[in-house]
């Protein structure tokens, strides 16, 4: 029977003896072609920050683990149920390297799903690609990830940050078109990815607007004395690429020495329950972000069926994780678009063929996605979200405004 272990270093769903189930009647060349899959079961690995600076990401591996802990309680897909193995890699590309690289020559899992972080799957994407196995759905919106030509065994989960950071220069442009911007943003491909985004969205007028750049390192205690820089730079517009323990410190460090910028707060850090209420709920009012999922705080979802269901799930597969967290709708939708997959699969659930339906999701509607946003995939786009809508922060919940705003193609 499969059960679920959750600790800092490994997420299981099935027991010692579901991972060594083999059966008599197994084709050996079906084995030979298809790793970590037996006739009732595959594998699937992944790491992922149960600790560290980005420990709080750890709810999405949390999530996903009881989600498909919920699948194979209702007999798996196409027969067979999920092994799910996630492991702490601490946000750390040298660990993640070496969880990855165990999850594959000695665990043996068919695929890596969902690993967090840019610079983490940046440390394992050639490896990966080398060794022809799925790095499907990273939670990363690096544009780095989306290049089918050169690593075509590496796709994307989230919007590409580019695009989203294009989304917030052109709001500031119609909304404040003479705004003085400071940017602070993390010193990686996650953080540079966003400027390129917000100066390419700004055109000919990003080098007047941004009046003050400044970066942070993950590994920094503080960001205080960059906020301090940003009121002195006389930025009234403050586009805040931060994770969440520094959007926290960002917002309420604003408070506290009496900044008010519109202040714009980037989509994986937008978590009323781990940013806003360690910030100060009331030093939150008025925040713009960017989403595309449901969120878990805002009524109008009440009377939803999809947000119901959702509901359910954590109720009964998740109860020890937080109802109004957003990180959990988050990885019940990855989780979802995996499962997706690996239906579309059939029985041929070897490494060409996840990849190959990965591809090839054409108008996906998920229960947890905004109405409108839909998943679509092709051999030459691996873009699976590319709409999202603005939110303010109404000192409750994330109200939404405007229309739905989709990616240029190129992005």
């Amino acid at each position: 029977m499969p059960r679920t272990q959750i600790n800092s270093s490994m997420v299981s769903l099935t027991t010692a003896a579901g991972i060594l189930l083999l059966t008599a009647a197994w084709p050996a060349a079906w084995a030979d072609d298809m790793p970590g899959v037996t006739a009732t079961s595959i594998k699937i690995g992944q790491t992922m920050p149960y600790s560290g600076q980005a420990s709080v990401y750890g709810a999405i591996g949390v999530a996903e683990a009881a989600y498909f802990r919920m699948i194979n309680e209702q007999g798996g897909v196409n027969g067979r149920k999920i092994d799910f193995i996630s492991l702490d890699d601490g946000y750390s590309p040298p660990k993640t390297v070496e969880q990855t690289r165990r999850l594959v020559e000695q665990e043996g899992v068919a695929l890596i799903f969902h690993t967090l972080g840019a610079p983490t799957n940046i440390s394992i994407r050639k490896y990966l690609n080398d060794h022809k196995v799925p790095q499907v759905f990273i939670a990363s919106g690096s544009s780095k990830f989306v290049d089918p030509e050169h690593f075509p065994w590496t796709m994307p989960f989230l919007p590409i940050l580019r695009t989203e950071g294009l989304i917030y220069a052109n709001y500031i442009l119609r909304s404040k078109p003479d705004a003085k911007i400071g940017v602070l943003y993390q010193n990686d491909d996650f953080g540079k990815d966003y400027l390129t985004g917000i100066k390419e969205g700004l055109g000919e007028k990003a080098s007047k607007m941004i009046v003050k750049e400044l970066t942070y390192e993950s590994t920094d205690p503080t960001i205080d004395t960059q906020i301090v820089l940003l009121q002195d730079s006389g930025a009234d517009t403050f586009i805040d690429v931060t994770l969440p323990k520094f959007a926290a410190q960002a917002i309420r460090k604003s408070h506290d020495i009496g900044w008010l910028p519109t202040h714009i707060l980037i989509a994986p850090s937008n978590s009323v329950a781990a940013v806003l209420e360690p910030a100060g709920i009331q030093n939150a009012l008025g925040l713009i972000t960017a989403q595309y999922l449901k969120d878990p705080t805002d009524p109008q979802w009440n009377d939803d069926h999809g947000y119901r269901d959702w509901a359910a799930w954590m109720k009964n597969y998740n109860p020890q994780g937080n109802p109004i967290e957003p990180l959990n709708v988050y990885g019940y939708t990855a989780a979802q678009v995996m499962v997706q997959v690996l239906k579309q699969c059939g029985n041929d659930v070897g490494r060409y063929n996840v990849m190959k339906q990965a591809a090839n999701l054409h108008d996906v509607e998920l229960p947890m996605l905004l109405p409108g946003v839909k998943i679509n995939t092709s051999p030459t786009d691996y873009r699976p979200i590319k709409q999202m809508r603005l939110a303010k922060f109404d000192g409750k919940r994330w109200v939404l405004f405007g229309d739905l705003i989709e990616g240029p193609a190129d992005q």
